[in-house]
């Protein structure tokens, strides 16, 4: 459970602002907002997706920062009173419809914070998804570094050894005397080395960055958005809560993200699927192997796209005046692009509690 993941966790005293209060748009706002965002995945290219935990609260398991967080509450000795097994959790509307919008080519890639397991479950492939801060239902081998999906979510976290043999050599690959580890971070550890990459690269040679469900305080993958603003693109950030980042938004939408996501398939005239247990890689790795490890060839394919585009160029800086009001972006702008990035017209200023 959620919580049991964060107990499992080194102690660790900066966790950011917690328990900042919720902003919820007006009904006619939202319709706007939810408008100008089916309008910007329209004419996007290029679509990163950043994910929080705040998607997966609909699926029963507690964010960590919110009003009823599991950091915010243990800081008053408490713990939330509804905790789902990562087992029993099934992939919300929101997953369904990112895997739905990367089928669609609507989204190019997917940036996780989250352990959960819940993009897995959904059925969203690998080859379109970074996890930053690791997966409870994904072990990697001490030597070859390849990932295995697991059928149930690891018992420890913090990178320690299960004691089970690498699955390398169970599908005709190359054996390996490695033994598997649980993949899931713990606060001193690096950021998995091709998923931090592609991540940057993607948010790098995007048009578009969508933040679902996150304040984006952890670093660096709080500040992996903001790449796609140094080079061009646009920001939009969905979130209850402010985020450190809303002074460099294009576009604020301060709802459900469950809730935001309908309204704008409804606008594409997008289907959204419902989840589909056969399509479970958890479910899935009962019966078979599953290598849940990033292709070398598509880091590599990634790197050439990323140096054609945006290889000496130079990037916006980013003035922020005010800690507590959105700011436009500077005039300075792409060497190839000299046309001002002007803001959308339905931001408005915010006041961020620090």
């Amino acid at each position: 459970m959620s919580c049991n993941y964060a107990e499992g966790l080194s102690p660790y005293e900066h966790k950011g602002i917690l328990g900042a209060p919720e902003k919820f748009e007006t009904i006619d706002k939202l319709n706007e907002k939810c408008r100008i965002l089916a309008d910007l995945i329209k004419n996007s290219k290029h679509t990163v997706v950043h994910t929080g935990a705040g998607i997966s609260t609909s699926a029963g398991i507690p964010d960590f920062r919110g009003p009823n967080g599991v950091w915010t509450l243990e800081k008053k000795g408490k713990k939330p009173s509804v905790n789902i097994s990562f087992t029993d959790a099934k992939p919300t509307k929101t997953h369904m419809i990112i895997k739905k919008l990367v089928e669609e080519n609507k989204v190019q890639y997917v940036v996780s914070q989250n352990i959960d397991g819940l993009h897995l479950k959904s059925g969203l492939p690998r080859k379109y998804l970074a996890e930053l801060h690791g997966n409870m239902f994904v072990d990697e081998c001490n030597l070859c570094k390849r990932q295995f999906v697991r059928s149930s979510p690891v018992e420890t976290v913090g990178k320690k050894c299960s004691g089970v043999q690498c699955a390398a050599g169970y599908n005709g690959g190359r054996p390996c005397r490695g033994r598997l580890y649980d993949g899931v971070l713990d606060w001193e550890h690096s950021l998995p080395e091709n998923d931090l990459l592609m991540s940057e690269w993607h948010s790098g040679i995007a048009d578009l960055s969508i933040c679902l469900g996150t304040t984006l305080q952890i670093v660096p993958s709080g500040n992996l958005p903001v790449e796609t603003v140094k080079y061009g693109g646009k920001l939009v950030i969905c979130n209850l809560q402010p985020t450190k980042h809303d002074n460099k938004a294009d576009l604020l939408i301060n709802y459900y993200v469950d809730d935001i996501l309908e309204k704008v398939m409804n606008i594409l005239n997008l289907e959204i699927p419902t989840y589909n247990e056969e399509e479970n890689f958890t479910k899935l790795a009962e019966n078979s192997i599953i290598d849940w490890t990033i292709n070398r060839k598509d880091v590599l394919a990634l790197e050439k796209v990323f140096k054609s585009k945006c290889k000496g160029v130079k990037k916006k800086r980013i003035l922020v005046k005010s800690k507590r009001k959105s700011e436009d972006v500077s005039e300075n702008v792409l060497d190839d692009d000299k046309t001002k990035i002007v803001k959308l017209e339905i931001k408005e200023e915010i006041a961020v509690n620090t």
